[in-house]
């Protein structure tokens, strides 16, 4: 099972961060493979809260339904499934000096046919995790601004 993950700290209040990263429509902003993120539901985001995502991955294009699966004050856990695979995210956010430092776990787990895939899917998730960082560091230090 690919996993990756990343730590690093951001500007922006650790209460900003839960608050803005628990939406996970947000990924469109965050998130560089994510093409579109929707939400499936209604009412304020909760345990249970579920999106549909649309990614694309060197080149490949995947459709998943993600659901926030743990929402804490300093963790969050969503959960994305479709037929071929399923991906955990977990993101722990504490507090640092001048800001939040975030704990980022990315798994990926695949399933049928596709897990002949996941030694590959390691380096994509590593390079992804990269951007991910990247683009989130940027995202989260402008709501401090």
């Amino acid at each position: 099972m690919p996993s990756v993950s990343r730590t690093f700290t951001v500007t922006a209040a650790p209460k900003q961060v839960l608050d803005y990263l628990k939406d996970f429509a947000n990924a469109e902003e965050w998130d560089p493979g994510t093409q579109t993120c929707t939400r499936i539901d209604d009412g304020p985001v909760t345990i249970g809260s579920s999106w549909h995502n649309v990614s694309k991955i060197v080149g490949v294009t995947a459709e998943l339904k993600y659901v926030l699966r743990e929402l804490t004050e300093s963790r969050l856990v969503f959960e994305g499934t479709n037929k071929s695979a399923t991906s955990t995210d977990t993101i722990v956010v504490t507090p640092a000096q001048g800001g939040a430092q975030l704990d980022y776990r990315a798994d990926l787990e695949m399933h049928g046919p596709a897990k002949l895939m996941s030694p590959a899917m390691k380096l994509v998730f590593e390079k992804l995790a990269g951007e991910t960082e990247t683009q989130m560091t940027k995202v989260l230090n402008s709501l401090s601004g």
